[in-house]
């Protein structure tokens, strides 16, 4: 419930808020209930405050079974760094301290301004008229603008010296006389300036508009002096001068100080959503990845967001699409059993527009579901195109499904694959299929496009034909120089054990996993030989996992021998769980490699042994010796696991 929200947005525990903004870096949310618009508006602010004036970088939403869209809503908002004005005003009082702060620093700043052109321009007319002194020389701002086409004051009042003489002179002598007077030098201790002859046709355009602005002035003076003296001549033509260039500076501040003001009634407004603005959920006739509210206000954004076991519809899915165009700071975005379907189009054209921001930092995905929409190696190519730049990706899939297109956009399965992948920086690749076929032949375009991938994990993949495997072991081979960890897990290899001895032999891989891969359930004792000469042999691997492939006591103790007299082997963790391990046959292991250990002495780098899920109750004396001879020579991890029951388990649910 959301109602505590409430007490710690209120005036006394502020010092607590502000100790949260500074502190807090992770947010998560767990089992939420739908709440009132005054509580979602609490929440609102205090999400405003956590992330956009905080430091939170991580946000989880998670166990969710019946959610609120207007609350997801909110929450990928405020985590996107959008915060919506709502229909209406709110009052400076309910905004944060912090908001009211800048906007009033921004106040301050267009009033410094505002009595600087104002200074500038009264300056300026003092040292035209020779009123003026010695504060208003130090205190001295930067001259009004001038008009286009001129410099400088001097060349704007040249130009028009020569308008304000056609109107004053009356007779060619009078003309000469002023002209004469013009030219000459004044003392600048006397507030005079010396003026030259005007170039009449520069600017004409320009002159007859502001002959036109100064007509009532022009008129007004020589009604009142037609024979004007040196003085008062140069006077009214300042007066003139510096009234149109206050005029155009004025009208300009006052447009800037509007605009200005406009902008802070925006930014202030947003402190409470409305109930249609927290929703805002896009319409479904408005192109995904194109964010339908543009009057959003952006502050921080976070950099993880995980959403984990909370149904999302299309709605959800495109708003949480249109967020994804420009979240530029996205590090990682983790979506979990989130029953996508055919909404997981809505992400992917998100994360398409997204990497043509230049600076986008998304560089980890991971997706999984209960089911699957499109085949696993589909989506990893259209995610592998839409952002190139990822470096893990994770697509996981418990069952598979067969729903129908309802959109063009959504037939994955084939046009996906026509657009060819760019050359991308993976680094890790992790695919759970639905028990579908293993798609070898669309899976080597994504090594080929990957040629950093270090690892790559393939999950219950299904292998229609035998040289499935082999072609994929020749494409990492081709394509996979720098590949160093392989993990195969619930893929049924029991007939490939040519290929298994090949990557036991690859000079490249640092850690292998055949996990639940019934490697043994069909072999001689001639295939175990071969896998303990071959990784003998092979000095660069350095963790071996073999859980769930039925090895028993006596293929266990076979095992010792990698760690021989004559073995260069560099195994450093050795995974045996899952294989019918009983106490008796742990014992022999552990004796005969006491043994090797007392031979070779530091040359053996053995450091840790995982013994999980074994049948090691079934004698607890026995077990706990052996335990005791392994924990002297490396780390043993093992646990309580009662057999019995486990057993009883697995024949209920055959």
């Amino acid at each position: 419930m959301l109602e505590g929200i409430a007490e710690l947005m209120a005036k006394h525990n502020q010092g607590v808020l502000e100790n949260l903004v500074v502190s807090l870096r992770s947010l998560t949310f767990r089992h939420l209930l739908s709440s009132s618009q005054s509580m979602r508006q609490q929440l609102s602010l205090l999400l405003h405050h956590l992330i956009h004036h905080g430091a939170v970088n991580h946000v989880s939403m998670n166990s969710w079974p019946n959610p609120d869209s207007s609350l997801i809503v909110l929450i990928l908002k405020m985590s996107a760094g959008v915060w919506h004005p709502g229909k209406t005003l709110v009052n400076q009082a309910s905004l944060c301290h912090l908001c009211r702060e800048t906007s009033v620093d921004q106040s301050q700043k267009l009033d410094q301004e505002h009595e600087t052109h104002l200074g500038s321009s009264l300056l300026l007319h003092g040292l035209a008229t020779g009123q003026h002194s010695d504060r208003d020389l130090r205190n001295e701002r930067p001259l009004p603008s001038m008009p286009p086409g001129f410099e400088n004051v001097e060349e704007l009042a040249r130009a028009l010296n020569a308008s304000v003489d056609c109107h004053l002179s009356s007779s060619p002598s009078q003309s000469k006389m002023q002209h004469s007077t013009n030219s000459g030098s004044c003392n600048a201790e006397k507030g005079s300036v010396r003026l030259s002859p005007a170039k009449s046709s520069q600017n004409g355009s320009l002159l007859n508009e502001c002959q036109k602005r100064g007509k009532g002035i022009t008129k007004r003076k020589l009604g009142c002096h037609q024979k004007t003296s040196k003085v008062t001549t140069n006077s009214d033509l300042y007066d003139f001068v510096f009234t149109v260039a206050r005029e155009e500076e004025e009208k300009a501040l006052l447009n800037k100080k509007k605009n200005a003001k406009e902008r802070r009634t925006f930014v202030n407004c947003s402190a409470y959503p409305t109930e249609d603005s927290t929703m805002g959920l896009v319409h479904t006739d408005r192109p995904v990845g194109i964010t339908s509210l543009k009057t959003a206000n952006r502050f921080r954004s976070v950099s993880i967001l995980e959403i984990l076991s909370i149904r999302l519809n299309r709605n959800t899915c495109q708003m949480l699409g249109n967020l994804l165009s420009s979240w530029v700071s996205l590090e990682k975005l983790v979506l979990s059993l989130n029953s996508l379907g055919p909404n997981i189009f809505s992400i992917l054209s998100g994360l398409r527009v997204l990497s043509r921001h230049s600076d986008y930092h998304l560089h980890v995905v991971h997706i999984s579901d209960m089911l699957s929409h499109v085949p696993c190696v589909n989506l990893v190519h259209s995610i592998l195109s839409a952002v190139p730049l990822l470096q893990v990706l994770m697509v996981s899939f418990d069952l598979k499904t067969l729903m129908e297109c309802s959109r063009p956009e959504e037939s994955l399965g084939s046009s996906s694959l026509e657009e060819k992948i760019p050359e991308t920086n993976l680094e890790h690749l992790e695919v759970r299929f639905p028990r579908e076929p293993l798609q070898t032949s669309l899976l080597i375009p994504v090594l080929k496009a990957s040629r950093s991938l270090q690892s790559l994990s393939l999950d219950s993949a299904v292998i229609s034909c035998p040289q499935q495997v082999e072609q994929l072991l020749h494409a990492l081979k081709e394509y996979s120089p720098v590949l160093k960890r392989l993990s195969f897990h619930d893929i049924n290899l029991s007939h490939h054990s040519k290929d298994v001895l090949l990557l036991l032999q690859d000079p490249i891989l640092q850690e292998i996993t055949f996990s639940f891969c019934r490697l043994f359930e069909n072999c001689t004792m001639e295939f175990l030989t071969e896998i303990i000469s071959a990784v003998k042999k092979n000095s660069s691997l350095k963790t071996l996992k073999l859980p769930g492939n039925r090895l028993g006591n006596h293929r266990l103790v076979a095992l010792a021998d990698i760690f021989s007299e004559d073995s260069s082997a560099s195994i450093c963790h050795l995974d045996v769980s899952s294989n019918c391990i009983k106490p008796d046959g742990l014992l022999e292991f552990a004796k005969k490699l006491e043994s090797y250990v007392a031979q070779r002495r530091e040359h053996i780098k053995f450091t840790k042994l995982c013994l999980s899920q074994n049948w090691l109750d079934q004698d607890a004396v026995v077990a706990e010796e052996a335990l005791w001879r392994l924990k002297a020579i490396c780390s043993v991890v093992s646990d309580t696991w009662d057999s019995s029951q486990a057993f009883a388990d697995y024949v209920s649910v055959m």
